[in-house]
């Protein structure tokens, strides 16, 4: 891209936008059962559920502001594609004038792939999509790379029920109506320093990336809806929370668990590796 706050921009669109879905329950009522207790069969059982389509949008202080549409499956890694819609925002603003106001992504177990438009393929060798592996992300050397590998490799559809078992403060604050169908709603408050394992389920390795998404992005404290329907999924996410950037709200709608989902690398001859691009913008920024 042509700067590096707009080739930062699509890190960050990209990771913010992978709001990972969950499947909550067993088979009792999650609505009757303690919070905690309720949220870790639904923990337990977004591994069953396997796969998602989701409709979700996301505002990130006066940086940006997006909507995003697809599907995703979780099963030995992320896997799936979602199409991101740039709705607001200086950094939108620059996607928009680097002539790319929408983007399709598709994501792998090792990497996830954006494709751009046709003015950028213009500038990078008549290719449009970009290839953002993984392991070259978590060599970033300002941690940002790190932030990214965790929170698009690593996070989980329930990384949510995650993050509430671990902070423990949950409570149930009733049913109401989401997309027509009665939910059940709780609500908790996760603090960063107060983050524990003895309740959640987590690994001490699941803590620690949880602890260190959460501190390189600014956060200190996020609140975190749920709403559950009668079938024990999830239906509905909201996370707030106060950043370094400003306030970040995301909000998620569910449906269709168990969707078949396919996604596959685009072809080599229309791809290039992001690593490339930084490359050839840093030679060329040395003349």
């Amino acid at each position: 891209m042509r700067s590096t706050n707009v080739r930062r921009a699509g890190f960050a669109v990209m990771a913010l936008a992978l709001s990972a879905p969950a499947a909550c329950g067993e088979a009792h009522d999650a609505g009757q059962a303690r919070p905690l207790a309720a949220l870790r069969s639904a923990e337990h059982s977004t591994d069953r559920a396997e796969s998602v389509r989701v409709r979700s949008t996301l505002s990130y202080g006066k940086a940006i502001s997006l909507s995003s549409d697809g599907a995703l499956r979780w099963h030995d890694g992320v896997t799936g594609h979602l199409t991101i819609r740039y709705t607001g925002g200086t950094l939108a603003a620059a996607m928009r004038k680097a002539g790319t106001p929408s983007l399709s992504a598709r994501y792998l177990p090792d990497a996830y792939y954006a494709r751009m438009s046709d003015a950028f393929a213009k500038r990078a060798g008549g290719r449009h999509w970009i290839k953002y592996g993984y392991a070259d992300l978590a060599r970033g050397g300002d941690g940002l790379g790190m932030y990214l590998k965790d929170q698009m490799r690593n996070t989980t559809p329930n990384q949510s029920v995650k993050m509430l078992l671990a902070s423990g403060d949950v409570r149930r604050v009733g049913v109401e109506r989401v997309l027509g169908a009665r939910a059940t709603h709780y609500r908790g408050r996760v603090r960063v320093a107060d983050l524990a394992g003895r309740d959640s389920g987590l690994s001490a390795r699941e803590l620690a990336g949880l602890k260190r998404q959460l501190d390189q992005a600014g956060v200190r404290t996020e609140t975190v809806d749920l709403w559950i329907d009668h079938r024990n999924l999830l239906v509905k996410k909201v996370e707030r929370a106060d950043t370094a950037q400003g306030s970040l709200v995301s909000t998620a709608y569910y449906r269709d668990y168990g969707v078949r989902i396919a996604a596959e690398a685009p072809p080599a001859s229309d791809t290039r590796d992001f690593t490339e691009l930084a490359r050839a913008k840093g030679a060329g920024e040395g003349r």
